[in-house]
């Protein structure tokens, strides 16, 4: 499996999620919440994908410019990942939870732009014929982190 299908393949279904929420409806409180714990569980398995496999991996093979788009994304991950702790202890009907939840939606969309307008293009170029090995390490590492972290799927 190529590594960046895979990683695209999260970005479009984390989208979809956010579609969701913003449709749920203003008052839609629980389902909120459930829609917020599983966007914040894929996100953060899709981070640890690309900071454990596949940062690194493109880290070692790059330039300048490329190191520097990888440690840009590790930044934006800290982000995304701030926002997502202080989600946790919100309660939905706490005017500050769409608030929150619209910035980490915000944060998300730029990191993909980047990532599928950058960083993927020069991934496929450092990477060459390893995309495919990097996938499969990366399927078997989410099978691994999909397992581990409790399902917040209702």
């Amino acid at each position: 499996m190529d590594a960046i299908a895979l990683l695209k393949a999260d970005h479009r279904k984390v989208k979809e999620l956010f579609r969701k929420y913003e449709a749920a409806g203003a008052r839609a409180y629980q389902k909120k919440k459930s829609l917020a714990e599983e966007i914040s569980t894929e996100i953060r398995i899709h981070s640890m994908l690309e900071e454990e496999l596949f940062y690194p991996a493109v880290k070692e093979r790059t330039d300048k410019d490329g190191r520097e788009l990888v440690a840009e994304s590790v930044e934006e991950h800290h982000v995304v990942a701030t926002l997502i702790e202080e989600l946790k202890v919100l309660d939905p009907q706490d005017e500050r939870f769409d608030a929150k939840l619209t910035v980490l939606m915000e944060n998300v969309e730029h990191h993909i732009e980047e990532e599928e307008g950058e960083l993927f293009p020069e991934a496929e170029e450092v990477l060459g014929d390893a995309i495919d090995d990097l996938g499969d390490q990366m399927k078997e590492r989410k099978g691994q982190l999909t397992a581990s972290l409790p399902s917040t799927r209702a």
